[in-house]
């Protein structure tokens, strides 16, 4: 599954490298670097290293294939292998695109507004593809971890404060779905402190912290409702059903 997209990924570029050589046009252009960068984050890790130990994570825990359901699962070393997989998605996206610019010479204005997409156009294609992955019916994670591996590679400071932000709430409510909604409901702002006039990246941040909160509807209907788990070292194999979670 991993290697399927990789290789979609390197046909992708392939396709974007014929596209481009027929069409030197900043728009194509652009549109080309969203599909590379989709498979490169739609491997789904947490899946992949669950049926590597021999489970479905789908079927365990929360169900998700996020690094936060894998480390209760099978615990804090394959937890933070799908976590740090997770965070280089979008980094390793955004460097595929900026090696095709270069390698194909793109003859294109890299500034204004146009420019400003390089980076932010291959940064939405990962969260897209970890969110909503073809390999598992589009049923993927929930874009915090590859979210933040691209916010560190574009936007350092409020990456940071944001980062602050998440293990305060964490610390002192022990709940991951709530450090994470909170951060990103900050993230826009943070940014807008340090990038006022970046329209696009703000746009594109607003958007993406829009997705994070709806992905986490259930847990949120739960932490109303007062049954949301919160952070803890034990193992947790409960299945989905069993939990009656989804």
């Amino acid at each position: 599954m991993g290697c399927a997209s990789l290789w979609l990924a390197a046909c992708s570029l392939q396709l974007a490298a014929y596209i481009v050589c027929k069409m030197n046009d900043w728009f194509w252009i652009m549109g080309v670097y969203l599909v590379p960068a989709y498979f490169v984050g739609s491997i789904p890790y947490g899946y992949i290293l669950g049926r590597l130990k021999g489970i479905d994570i789908r079927q365990h825990g929360s169900g998700n294939i996020g690094a936060t359901n894998v480390w209760r699962v099978l615990g804090k070393t394959w937890g933070i292998m799908t976590l740090f997989l997770d965070f280089i998605k979008a980094p390793l996206a955004m460097t595929l695109v900026f090696r095709l610019d270069g390698l194909l010479e793109l003859d294109w204005p890299p500034y204004g507004w146009q420019a400003a997409l390089v980076p932010l156009i291959p940064f939405l294609g990962a969260v897209l593809g970890h969110n909503y992955p073809i390999w598992l019916k589009f049923k993927g994670g929930k874009g915090i971890a590859t979210s933040a591996g691209g916010l560190l590679w574009l936007i350092q400071i409020p990456f940071l404060m944001v980062l602050v932000v998440w293990l305060l709430v964490f610390g002192v409510s022990r709940y991951v779905s709530l450090a994470s909604i909170v951060a990103a409901v900050v993230l826009p702002i943070a940014t807008f402190m340090f990038y006022p006039d970046e329209s696009l990246l703000l746009g594109l941040l607003c958007f993406l912290a829009t997705m994070a909160v709806w992905r986490h509807r259930t847990n949120v209907e739960r932490l109303v409702h007062g049954t949301e788990h919160k952070w803890t070292k034990k193992k947790d194999v409960t299945t989905v059903e069993q939990r009656g979670e989804s």
